[in-house]
């Protein structure tokens, strides 16, 4: 029986890791944007598409620009201009209107300084969040290559209080540019608002983010358990993601977006699109064998640029929150987000206030805990009476009628009894989605970014570079093993100890935080095998002791 559950338990780990591992979100039919080859000019193409228009609603026609607004609007040099917020500090550039450097003040690299979201690799490849792109490259290059007017100046915002960076240009002939930007302090949304005219006559321009987001070391990129990358999209509820290791161009775009972001596990930028009229590609450039990957989006209306903070996309609406991955049990695993992190109000130590939780779990689940244990004593003290059945019908296996009759009897003992063989079991399985749910909470959750434990654990988001702790889970899953009553042969028992080995071999690499959890588990459940043997003890006691009495 326990051979069974263990086994059982592993594998439905184990299948769980892979499932969140291997299966990708595709989009569902009338959804996706038709296929379009793997060329830059066609994904440009791509983003320019419309979705269908009823007969009975006519489009607007394209909104002319008066001739005198076509005068030339440009300027001769480069300008920066820095917004500086409690959050962040932003660096905007007229060279294209683009975004040249984001940094989080509230969250550190490996070398403890500021966390950039804007990746180096734009320096290298001259193209930066925000660029404009339209249906024709020329176009696009023209707009990201002019000195636009800066109607904005470097100034810091406090908490609550509203910037605006606005940069225009026009060549004088048929191309106008407008790019307005509004940032408020104390928060990491962005307002936006972009319109261009081509001829006099306003066309749809699509704004990029990339190449990729932030610049995490190779080091930091190993130790994650998740380092995936790639793009978000929300269309009629559901969350559609687009890795850039399984890059397909046949689904790299999508029609009737609410909103699209450029993501990595623990960071994202977010743009809100027109409800159910956004479009949204994934791009991919390869230039002198490097690929290059961009989201493309059209008619931005906001951006959230930051971290993937629970409470803070819960604020922002937009059903923001569901950019971060909580996985298959989703909803059990923000529960426990919202516990850990009231927890943690009272505890400032993450990892201590992973052991109240899992202390608070261990006593909400002490029933079925304890049905479970008494199960398993009484199926161990059945042993006797089962063997005898089963060397009673030694042909069993065989012979159909014997083994009818066999599980006949067998069912009967565990009736006189009152014992249910599944009864071990059960218990110990519908506890496996709160232990999933505390798994993917620890791999996607923010708050455990470098946040200690203490002594040599410096980041409860890593694994632990000493692998005492997983060890010390080896060694408490074999202790309560030993402690456990078994229904199992001898045979069964010791081929039973190989897996506290295997669990530890399993679990090496997993992030400390998880590792914590497990071990922290693993102690209460000594403590509680302890207090389940005495009382049994006692019980034992007390019966013969009235027995002799008698």
């Amino acid at each position: 029986m326990e051979k069974r559950l263990i086994i059982a338990i592993v594998l439905s780990i184990l299948v769980l890791v892979l499932w969140q591992a291997l299966m990708v979100k595709k989009p569902e039919s009338g959804q996706r944007i038709e296929p379009v080859p793997p060329t830059e000019t066609s994904e440009q193409a791509a983003l320019e598409k419309k979705p269908p228009v009823s007969p009975e609603k006519e489009q607007p026609a394209p909104a002319s620009i008066p001739a005198e607004d076509l005068q030339a609007v440009a300027s001769g040099v480069e300008e920066k201009v820095v917004i500086d917020t409690s959050l962040y500090r932003a660096e905007w550039s007229n060279k294209g209107g683009v975004l040249l450097s984001w940094r989080l003040k509230k969250h550190k690299n490996d070398k403890k300084e500021d966390l950039e979201l804007v990746p180096q690799k734009a320096f290298e490849t001259g193209k930066f969040p925000f660029a404009l792109q339209t249906e024709e490259a020329a176009v696009s290059d023209a707009a990201n290559a002019a000195f636009y007017k800066t109607i904005a100046a470097s100034t810091t915002l406090q908490d609550g209080q509203k910037g605006e960076v606005k940069f225009e240009y026009s060549d004088g002939k048929n191309l106008r540019i407008e790019k307005t930007f509004v940032l408020t302090g104390g928060t990491y949304d962005v307002g936006i608002e972009v319109h261009a005219w081509k001829g006099g006559l306003e066309v749809e321009p699509g704004l990029l983010w990339g190449p990729g987001i932030g610049n995490p070391s190779p080091a930091e990129m190993k130790q994650r358990f998740s380092s995936s990358t790639g793009a978000a999209v929300l269309v009629s509820g559901r969350v559609y993601r687009l890795d850039e290791r399984k890059y397909k161009p046949e689904q790299n775009s999508f029609n009737f977006a609410d909103w699209a972001a450029y993501e990595e596990n623990y960071f994202a930028a977010l743009f809100v699109l027109p409800p159910q009229k956004g479009i949204a590609v994934l791009q991919k450039e390869i230039k002198e064998n490097t690929a290059s990957f961009y989201l493309a989006v059209r008619r931005p209306q906001r951006a959230f640029i930051g971290p993937k903070d629970f409470d803070a996309l819960k604020a922002y609406g937009h059903d923001a929150k569901k950019i971060i991955n909580f996985g298959f049990f989703g909803a059990i695993a923000e529960i426990l987000l919202v516990s850990i992190k009231y927890i943690h109000k009272w505890v400032p130590n993450w990892g201590i206030a992973i052991i109240i939780m899992t202390f608070i779990i261990k006593i909400i689940f002490f029933p079925l805990t304890y049905s479970s244990m008494k199960s398993m004593a009484k199926m161990q003290e059945l042993q006797p009476k089962i063997k005898a059945l089963r060397a009673k019908y030694k042909k069993a296996k065989q012979d159909i009628e014997q083994r009818r009759q066999m599980n006949e009897e067998m069912m009967r003992l565990y009736k006189e009894h009152g014992v249910n063989p599944a009864g071990g079991c059960l218990p110990l399985l519908i506890q496996l989605p709160v232990f999933w749910g505390v798994f993917r909470m620890l791999v996607v959750a923010v708050e455990f970014r470098h946040s200690p434990f203490g002594l040599w654990i410096k980041d409860l988001s890593v694994k632990d570079p000493y692998y005492i702790t997983p060890i010390l889970m080896g060694i408490t899953q074999f202790i309560q093993q030993k402690m456990t009553p078994t229904s199992a042969d001898p045979a069964q028992a010791r081929m039973m100890m190989i897996m506290p080995v295997v669990m530890t071999v399993f679990f090496m690499n997993f992030q400390s935080g998880l590792i914590l959890y497990w071990l922290t588990q693993n102690a209460l459940q000594i403590g509680q095998q302890v207090l389940m043997n005495r009382m049994a003890n006692k019980k034992k006691s007390e019966t013969h002791g009235k027995r002799r009495k008698d």
